[in-house]
């Protein structure tokens, strides 16, 4: 595929940002933002997001759109969906279904050594008074990726934690100023994605694998 290390983001909508329709395939949200920085300078960038994509769809098509890549470093960001579609489609996942699929996805990527794993906490920043009680759902979840990433070696981003603490800080309308519609990210919200994947993350690109 390339010669150059390559760096693979896969999720949801979030991860996605149109990357479908863009001639270099990143999209228009963190993946392009984190391309243009410097550390990530000599990389080839993978954008394998999906909208609406919840843990069963990377499923079925992991073999085919990450295992099939020889990536030095995979990073996940996944769950937001597996919470939405309980409130809005009936279609709930469980923390327990939740965390056996991602187990799922994990296992063969943690027997290859070469790999560097990146989990991203899912997130939400309410916008709206339903959007509140989405925690009783989506934090179990949180702490599904916190805990395999420390029972895989994988670098944990806690995006939720960050972004959370973010929206606070700006005060009134500082969550739509991330996120408007507490979900999917604006300018400023895939900014501050990028910078906070940076710090928790970035030391993982000195030990990527050089794949061809």
């Amino acid at each position: 595929m390339t010669d150059l290390p390559i760096v693979l983001f896969v999720g949801d909508s979030v991860t996605d940002c149109d990357r479908r329709t863009d001639p270099d395939g990143l999209g228009n949200g963190y993946v392009r933002v984190l391309a243009a920085t410097p550390e990530l300078a000599g990389r080839a960038v993978l954008n394998r997001g999906i909208s609406g994509n919840r843990v069963v769809d990377l499923e079925a098509r992991w073999a085919g759109d990450v295992l099939a890549v020889e990536a030095g470093v995979v990073s996940i960001l996944i769950g937001i969906n597996d919470t939405w579609r309980r409130y809005d489609s009936d279609d709930p996942t469980s923390a327990a279904d939740f965390e056996a699929g991602y187990r799922r996805l994990l296992a063969p990527l943690a027997a290859r050594p070469e790999v560097s794993l990146v989990l991203m906490e899912p997130f939400v920043l309410p916008v709206t008074a339903e959007q509140r009680s989405w925690r009783d759902d989506l934090d179990p979840k949180i702490e599904v990726v916190r805990r395999l990433a420390a029972e895989f070696g994988a670098t944990l981003v806690p995006t939720d934690v960050e972004l959370t603490a973010l929206a606070g800080a700006a005060g009134a309308g500082g969550a739509a100023a991330l996120a408007a519609d507490g979900v999917h990210p604006t300018p400023q919200g895939h900014a501050a994605i990028a910078a906070i994947w940076l710090a928790h993350a970035g030391h993982v690109l000195s030990r990527e694998k050089m794949s061809k």
